[in-house]
C-alpha cells in the first residue's frame, strides 16, 4: 500500500539560505564578499551573564542618596597629561573616509557633551572632529595614511593599532567609489581608486621595535599624553604582556564582535575570538607583571548596553569602548530609510556593504547629496543621550551590587548561564560553584 502523504522541507542546518546565496554569489562573480560591521554569528557574549545583586549578604546602595562614580583616568603610567573622562565608555577609532566629515564631527560632539573621548581612525584628523572634541585620540596605523607629525602634536593621546577584532593580522579596505577628493588628499591616494591597507606596521618587525618606536612618539608628544596599543582578540594574554614591555600606557583589546569598515566576510566570521573570552587572559597578564590597574585596559567587540559596560569592568576592564552602538546611535541603520535599503537591496538594520558609499543615512558615504541627510549636532545629541543612558544603566547595576564605583565591580557579582561563558568569563554556572576548567571552591 502507497502513501502519498510526504514529510515538510527541511533546509540543512550546514547548507542554510544565506549558505547557499554565498556558494551561488561565489559562483557567478569569482571573488569574496566584503562587508562591514562585526561578526554576525552568535557567539558566547556578555548576555551569557548575569549579576547577582544584592539581597542579605550584601548591602545595596540608594539610587537617589549614594553617589556611584563612574570617571576613569587613562594613561597614569608614563604620561604628563593623562585622559581624564567623566564616564568609562569611549568612541573607537573610524576614520574619515569610511565614514563621512559630518558623521565625524558628530562623534566628537556627542562625545564631548558626555564627557568622553573620541578617535580619529585610519586616514587623518579633520578639523571637523579636532575642533569639536575635547579629547581626541589619534590612531596611527600600518597604512600611514593621512599620517601627519603637526596633527600627532594636537591629540590628546596616541593609539598604535597592531589588529582589530574583525581582522586579526588583516589590513583594511577602501575602494576607490568612496575616495572623493578630499580624501585622496588626505591619503596622498588617486582619487576613485581601491586601496587595502598594509596588516603590519612598516616601522618594526617585533616588540623590541615597538619600544624604540613609542619611545620615539613619546619624544614627539613630549611626553606628555598616553600612548595606546589597540590589538585584536587573538592571543590576548602574551598580546597584552609584550604590549605592557613595550612600554605601553593603555592596552586596547578588540574582540571579534567588534566592526570594520570593510572586509572579507570570511575574515570577519573566521579569525579571532569572542570579546567575552579574551578579557580574563589580557587581565591575567595584567597582574602576572603587576600592572593591573597601572596599566588601563580597554574593552572593544560588541558593547551595546549599560549592563555590558559593567560586565566588562567586573571582569577586570578600565574602561569600554564602542563604534559600531555609536553609529546606530547616530542613525545608521534606521527604518526611516527603509525604502532607501530596499533600492540596496536589503533592510534596515541589515545594510553593511559600507564600502559601496551609498549608506541612506549619509554616515557612511562621501557623495554629497546623501551626506546631506546628515545632522551633526542632530546627531551628536543622540549619541550623547546613548552615552548618558549607558552609564546610567551601569550606575544602576552597581548600586544593586553594593558598589560606589563602577571600579569596583568584580568576578564575585557574576554568574553564567552556560558551561561556556563560566568558562571563559571564570565564573560560576547560575546556581551552582562551578567554574569549567579551575577546580570546585566551596
Amino acid at each position: 500500500m502507497s502513501n502519498n502523504k510526504k514529510t515538510h522541507p527541511r533546509i540543512s542546518w550546514t547548507f542554510d539560505e544565506y549558505t547557499n546565496s554565498e556558494i551561488r554569489r561565489a559562483a557567478e562573480t569569482g571573488i569574496y564578499d566584503i562587508r562591514g560591521g562585526g561578526s554576525k554569528r552568535k557567539l558566547p557574549h556578555f548576555d551569557d551573564l548575569l549579576f547577582l545583586g544584592a539581597s542579605m549578604s550584601r548591602y545595596p546602595l540608594e539610587g537617589y542618596r549614594e553617589t556611584c562614580n563612574t570617571k576613569v583616568t587613562l594613561g597614569t603610567r608614563y604620561a604628563k597629561k593623562p585622559l581624564e573622562l567623566d564616564i568609562p565608555i569611549t568612541i573607537a577609532g573610524m576614520s574619515f573616509g569610511a565614514l563621512s566629515g559630518r558623521a565625524k564631527e558628530a562623534l566628537g560632539r556627542g562625545a564631548s557633551m558626555a564627557g568622553t573621548s573620541t578617535t580619529t581612525g585610519d586616514g587623518g584628523m579633520t578639523p571637523e572632529e579636532r575642533g569639536q572634541s575635547k579629547n581626541l585620540v589619534y590612531q596611527l596605523l600600518p597604512s600611514r595614511y593621512g599620517m601627519n607629525p603637526d596633527d600627532l602634536r594636537k591629540a590628546d593621546a596616541i593609539e598604535i593599532v597592531i589588529g582589530q577584532g574583525a581582522k586579526p593580522g588583516g589590513g583594511g579596505m577602501l575602494l576607490g567609489q568612496k575616495i572623493s577628493d578630499r580624501v585622496a588628499e588626505m591619503r596622498t591616494l588617486p582619487k576613485g581608486i581601491d586601496q587595502r591597507s598594509a596588516c603590519r606596521h612598516p616601522d618594526w618587525t617585533g616588540p623590541d621595535d615597538l619600544k624604540i618606536k613609542i619611545l620615539e612618539i613619546r619624544e614627539i608628544t613630549g611626553w606628555k599624553v598616553p600612548i595606546f596599543i589597540k590589538v585584536a582578540g587573538a592571543r590576548p594574554y602574551y598580546d597584552t604582556a609584550l604590549a605592557v614591555k613595550a612600554g605601553a600606557d593603555v592596552v586596547v583589546l578588540d574582540g571579534m564582535q567588534g566592526g570594520t569598515a570593510a572586509t572579507q566576510e570570511v575574515f570577519i566570521e573566521n579569525v579571532g575570538q569572542p570579546t567575552l573570552a579574551c578579557i580574563r587572559p589580557a587581565v591575567d597578564a595584567l597582574q602576572d607583571l603587576d600592572q593591573h590597574r597601572k596599566v588601563q585596559l580597554i574593552i572593544s567587540g560588541g558593547i551595546r548596553n549599560g549592563a555590558d559596560v559593567a560586565k566588562a569592568m567586573a571582569l577586570g576592564a578600565d574602561a569600554v569602548s564602542i563604534g559600531s552602538a555609536a553609529m546606530i546611535a547616530l542613525g545608521d541603520n534606521d527604518p526611516k530609510w527603509e525604502k532607501d535599503y530596499n533600492k540596496l537591496g536589503t533592510t534596515a538594520g541589515a545594510y553593511d556593504d559600507w564600502h559601496e558609499g551609498n549608506d541612506p543615512a549619509g554616515i557612511t558615504t562621501q557623495k554629497p547629496e546623501l551626506m546631506k541627510r546628515f545632522d551633526p549636532i542632530a546627531g551628536g545629541r543622540r549619541l550623547s543621550n546613548y552615552l548618558k543612558v549607558m552609564t546610567l544603566e551601569a550606575q544602576t547595576i552597581a548600586r544593586a551590587s553594593g558598589k560606589n564605583d563602577l571600579h569596583n565591580l568584580e568576578p564575585e557579582d557574576l554568574c553564567a548561564l552556560t558551561v561556556e561563558s563560566a568558562a571563559m568569563a571564570r565564573v560560576p554556572l547560575a546556581g551552582t560553584s562551578w567554574i569549567p576548567g579551575l577546580k570546585n571552591k566551596k
